[in-house]
């Protein structure tokens, strides 16, 4: 193993090794760790009709009650006597307060919720409260982490009550990227990775949906774009991928749909080859001409009608420019307009913010190195990175960035290798 496999495999283990120790330091299992949590020493039983009450009548906290029963009792039978319980142990329901009818999903939503359980006015529920129904699945979730299926009282049971759990969001974005391009997932895989991906709580998914290697998804204004997808069979239809926004919304989720351009764009060709610089040279996508930016156009004018949240990802990292001097016409472009290849990049990348803008979208690209202009700006969202993977977008911008502009930093990369 080489010297950076090994620092690698260090860094990973003492990771690993701080959250178990972590996680022994305290009996509280519950992920992520609340704000603030306070427990007791008792024990408490839901019964077996065990319901819930709301203020607020809404089809997703009906939905997501439901789910969390069936998640909690994993198919069991309930068919302890209760009878033989003490009526002071048993919890009938959960009572839900939400304070505001706002029932729109987006960047920043308030997810912060209160949970009591027993309730000290209502000792046989659970209380739990929210500003609004996201903050309310949050609350579920973690009232789901407090419950077991006990095969000794054959019931559904809460250890270390009472609890009175606080919790907010430290991060308004906590995203988890699923690629579709190099791996074809089908629709029931992604619906179940909406699922994993609300057991911990998370908000984002980021579907970087085409790539080089295959453009899956239906465009209605370019309708030969998914000729580039990997086989017929391996397509998500504009009926599709408004199912999977909605799914992952009704879980409190926004989809982060992606586009990459100008680079990783080969496939965008199989259906429009004039997409392409060239038959021999088939990326970054063909600068000089209109079409391309009518084709981008057309992607985020579709893209509005299914993808709702307020941003945008448009890739923008890893471009290869050498297509654009190697290929006559193009070197011919870039000259008429007196433009090196880094200016053509710029060109491109900021021509492509301003489409989106134009739809309504705020706009997240890759990048990597911080510069003195996006230091200044307001938001972003980063990764941490391990490995020396750099990406070059907006090394050279100034100011030249729409303000909007969000950017995700650093990949997390661990390699580890033997040799």
């Amino acid at each position: 193993m080489g010297k950076m496999g090994s620092e690698m495999l260090i860094y990973v283990l003492l990771l690993m090794a701080g959250v178990l120790a972590s996680g022994q330091s305290s009996p509280v299992k519950i992920w992520p760790m609340p704000a603030s949590v306070s427990y007791g020493h008792t024990h408490l039983y839901l019964t077996s009709d065990f319901g819930f009450s709301s203020n607020y009548g809404s089809e997703i906290l009906k939905d997501a009650f439901d789910r969390m029963l069936a998640l909690i009792k994993l198919d069991h039978v309930i068919d302890a006597n209760f009878s033989a319980f003490n009526s002071s142990s048993l919890l009938q329901g959960l009572h839900i307060i939400i304070s505001s009818p706002n029932g729109q999903l987006q960047y920043g939503v308030d997810e912060s919720y209160k949970l009591i359980v027993p309730s000290p006015e209502k000792p046989a529920y659970a209380h739990l409260e929210a500003k609004t129904v996201y903050g309310a699945l949050q609350g579920l979730q973690t009232f789901s982490q407090l419950c077991y299926f006990s095969v000794t009282s054959r019931v559904l049971q809460i250890d270390m009550s009472p609890w009175t759990i606080i919790d907010q969001p430290r991060f308004s974005y906590r995203g988890l990227l699923i690629d579709t391009s190099r791996h074809y997932l089908p629709v029931p895989v992604i619906k179940k990775v909406i699922d994993s991906m609300s057991y911990a709580k998370l908000n984002v998914m980021h579907w970087h949906i085409v790539d080089t290697q295959s453009f899956p998804l239906e465009i209605p204004s370019y309708p030969k774009l998914w000729d580039g997808a990997y086989s017929p069979s391996e397509r998500y239809t504009v009926a599709d991928a408004a199912d999977i926004v909605s799914y992952a919304q009704k879980r409190g989720i926004n989809v982060l749909a992606e586009i990459d351009v100008p680079g990783h764009a080969l496939s965008w060709g199989t259906g429009y080859p004039s997409l392409w610089p060239s038959k021999d040279c088939q990326q970054p996508l063909d600068i000089s001409n209109e079409f391309t930016f009518k084709v981008i156009d057309g992607i985020l004018s579709d893209f509005s009608k299914i993808f709702n949240f307020k941003f945008v990802h448009l890739g923008g990292d890893e471009v290869n420019t050498s297509c654009w001097t190697t290929t006559p016409r193009i070197r011919n472009w870039l000259k008429k307009h007196g433009m090196n290849e880094s200016q053509a990049y710029q060109y491109f990348v900021l021509r492509a913010q301003n489409i989106a803008l134009s739809h309504g979208y705020e706009i997240i690209n890759w990048y990597s190195s911080y510069t003195s202009y996006l230091a200044k700006q307001q938001y972003y969202t980063s990764y941490s990175h391990i490995e020396h993977h750099r990406e070059e977008t907006f090394n050279d911008f100034g100011n030249k960035l729409s303000r909007k502009t969000v950017v995700h930093n650093w990949y997390l990369l661990i390699f580890i290798t033997q040799t």
